[in-house]
């Protein structure tokens, strides 16, 4: 069952955020805090959404996907950035990834997006096969910039 999340979800999002960055091992790098993510995804001005995926038998969360709205100047409509998916281990196979991700195609489809994308990770060929089985195609022409850190003071700070 895949759902949409409420507040009281935020520490279990927590938790699965650092299960992820265990994953794609980097477990010191998941810093945001319970109170960071509660008003990104519930404060005044959301920006950011989550969906739950729950085990159907037991109720039990098992998976997540958290996501924002991207925009194509080409096409003149939303997109959706998908920046987080996650299934635990012991819950994969059991199509919940699936879930997730059919539950945002059909979020972008019903409002007119353009597209839903995402990143991951070269070294992650499960993920990569997966992806490519529900017809996702790689965008190889294109090379991510991330602009962080001391770069970015630097940059913010220059004339």
């Amino acid at each position: 069952m895949i759902r949409t999340a409420v507040p009281t979800d935020v520490p279990m999002i927590r938790t699965l955020i650092a299960e992820l960055a265990d994953y794609e091992r980097e477990p010191e790098a998941a810093k945001a805090t319970e109170q960071q993510l509660q008003d990104a995804l519930f404060g005044e001005r959301p920006a950011v959404y989550a969906l739950m995926a729950e085990d159907d038998v037991t109720g039990e969360v098992v998976g997540f996907a958290v996501y924002f709205l991207n925009f194509s100047t080409w096409n003149g409509v939303h997109g959706i950035y998908l920046e987080d998916l996650f299934v635990r281990p012991t819950a994969r196979g059991g199509g919940h990834g699936s879930a997730l991700l059919r539950e945002l195609a059909r979020i972008a489809h019903e409002r007119g997006y353009a597209r839903v994308e995402w990143s991951v990770l070269d070294w992650n060929e499960p993920s990569i096969g997966f992806y490519k089985s529900i017809g996702a195609i790689s965008q190889d022409e294109w090379t991510t910039m991330r602009l962080t850190g001391d770069a970015l003071t630097a940059l913010a700070m220059s004339d």
